[in-house]
């Protein structure tokens, strides 16, 4: 995985467009067995990919970056842990063990951790992403 020079772990937008899928379609996946395989204190990762969207699994704590996907909304489901939303402009959104929430495509935004936190998140296959250094305005 490519990082940026600046986030040690992180992958730069290019890497993380071109995550391949770890399973095929019609693969059972055990995904509980996926998250306690993970020990690094980041890791992302495309479990499965359908139509054109694919499934993420994260396991994190702490801040990820601000950042936006111009063309494609992200779903978040909290499997474990909890987590913020922080929000360009707007007061951040908690959520707990099945809880979601959708971040609205081109929205500025960044997860944070609150301890080790596992969630899905779906999203176009590919979707661009856009690193920035704060919320903005």
């Amino acid at each position: 995985m490519r990082t940026t020079g600046a986030d040690p772990g992180f992958p730069d937008a290019e890497a993380y467009a071109a995550e391949t899928a770890r399973h095929a379609a019609g693969e059972r996946v055990d995904l509980q067995a996926e998250q306690a395989a993970v020990t690094a204190a980041y890791r992302n990762q495309v479990m499965l990919d359908f139509n054109d969207h694919c499934l993420r699994l994260a396991v994190f704590e702490g801040a990820y970056r601000w950042h936006r996907h111009p063309d494609s909304d992200e779903l978040f489901v909290v499997v474990e842990g909890e987590m913020e939303i922080e929000l360009a402009g707007h007061a951040p959104v908690r959520l707990g063990p099945g809880q979601a929430f959708v971040v609205v495509a081109n929205t500025v935004h960044r997860t944070r951790g609150l301890g080790r936190t596992v969630n899905l998140t779906c999203e176009k296959q590919a979707a661009r992403t856009e690193f920035l250094e704060g919320p903005g305005p």
